[in-house]
């Protein structure tokens, strides 16, 4: 009888060897003997060359980060693209089997044809406006671009069938069920990443503000936490993630819910940040901020001792929202993080990459940040967003249900409308009334 090694990693031959599989570096035990207690930060022997790694890449990502928020709108869509198509292929490698994959030639181009028609469906929604705004100026670009925004819809359709298509025939016997279960991997990293994540692009439309605050409040939770379980972490948290702490988590509930107050406060002040962007130009912006960014004080007479140098504060409207992206980055986006550790765990890896010193691939640190994006979306036009027809969206609406020749038919008609209004005697007459 061959006996197991306590590893678990032994495997009997035919030929009554032992074969020791050779576990990758970025592979992780099923169980382990330790407690929960050995894995905490504060026991870790290595914990400070650790945290050196890790500052050392955080200090990079940051500035790099701060570059592209100063170069502007353009610039942070093409970042978040970046990012997609980098997690898409961490992920697409997971669960891709080499012996497997070179037995079907062309199989992973069909995943990237997916994803890319994910992508084209997505932004093509978010910035049709944006893109009809850009090229007004020129008439056959504009005819090409708003018929683009017409059948965008089918478009896209044909081509998901196109990809399916593809699948059923290169299907191969004996591959089957990789096949399949490739198909259902696709489709699943693009809800969980890409139709995610991609809401982040209409954030950074509806101002840099919408996508700048929410994404600094999970970096600085992360930090926080971090920093909080480095030092005084004792308490498990969730048996998922053994290194997470009580401590961590409650102190960076409290830095981030505090950080959010004044980073509102201070982002709110810059136009660059607070305006909206109506094409897909890169100038610079000037606009009025509206009433979320202009500063109100409340007086503080009969809150705070006599002696107190201020009498009262000046708060911008937006800050009282920004306490509820404060709320859930801190206690709703870390399951994010939580469930990207389960999902590693289930497939006995450590990280999801290694692209990042001290931190992994861009996945693991992108976990949070998905679960965010949606939420800042659907808060922004829930609770923030005027609800009432602008003339974008009217204009919107026009290019998508009113071919070339019927919008210059309504241009005239608005044409005439102006020059009846403009003529002094129907003025007069109307003025009266």
């Amino acid at each position: 009888m061959i006996k197991e090694s306590s590893s678990g990693e032994s495997t009997p031959t035919h030929g009554g060897r032992v074969r020791h599989r050779k576990r990758s570096s970025n592979e992780v035990p099923a169980g382990g003997n330790k407690s929960s207690e050995s894995n905490l930060l504060i026991n870790d022997r290595n914990k400070y060359k650790s945290m050196l790694i890790r500052t050392y890449s955080s200090i990079w990502m940051i500035a790099g980060f701060v570059l592209i928020i100063y170069m502007g709108h353009l610039y942070i869509c093409a970042m978040v693209v970046v990012i997609q198509i980098f997690m898409a292929r961490e992920l697409f490698n997971l669960l891709r089997r080499a012996n497997e994959a070179r037995q079907l030639p062309g199989f992973r181009m069909l995943n990237w044809h997916f994803f890319f028609t994910g992508m084209l469906f997505t932004y093509g929604r978010f910035l049709s406006q944006q893109l009809v705004n850009t090229v007004t100026s020129d008439k056959l670009l504009y005819k090409l671009v708003s018929g683009f925004v017409k059948y965008q819809m089918f478009i896209c359709y044909f081509l998901y069938i196109a990809g399916f298509m593809w699948f059923i025939l290169t299907l191969k016997k004996k591959m089957y069920k990789y096949q399949f279960s490739q198909y259902a991997w696709t489709h699943m990293i693009l809800l969980t990443v890409f139709a995610q994540s991609s809401f982040t692009v209409a954030n950074i439309f509806e101002g840099i503000f919408w996508f700048l605050l929410p994404a600094s409040l999970i970096v600085i939770n992360d930090i926080a936490a971090y920093f909080f379980g480095f030092f005084f972490g004792k308490t498990p948290l969730i048996k998922l993630s053994p290194k997470k702490t009580w401590e961590g988590f409650i102190g960076a509930s409290v830095t981030t819910m505090f950080s959010a107050f004044v980073l509102a406060n201070l982002m709110g002040r810059f136009q660059w940040l607070t305006c909206p962007r109506k094409d897909l130009s890169t100038g610079w912006l000037y606009c009025d901020p509206g009433p979320l960014f202009k500063p109100e004080s409340y007086s503080l007479i009969g809150l705070v001792p006599v002696w107190f140098p201020w009498k009262e504060i000046s708060i911008l409207p937006v800050q009282w929202h920004a306490l509820a992206l404060g709320l859930f980055a801190s206690i709703i986006a870390p399951f994010g993080g939580f469930f990207a550790s389960g999902f590693k765990r289930a497939f006995k890896v450590k990280d999801f990459g290694d692209s990042i010193p001290g931190h992994g691939g861009i996945t693991d640190r992108m976990d949070c940040q998905m679960v965010m994006a949606v939420f800042a979306y659907i808060y922004y036009q829930s609770f923030v967003r005027p609800q009432e027809f602008t003339v974008e969206m009217i204009l919107e609406q026009i290019l998508k249900n009113l071919s070339f020749e019927e919008q210059q038919v309504l241009y005239e008609q608005l044409g005439k409308i102006r020059d009846y209004a403009a003529d002094p005697y129907i003025f007069g007459f109307m003025a009266k009334f």
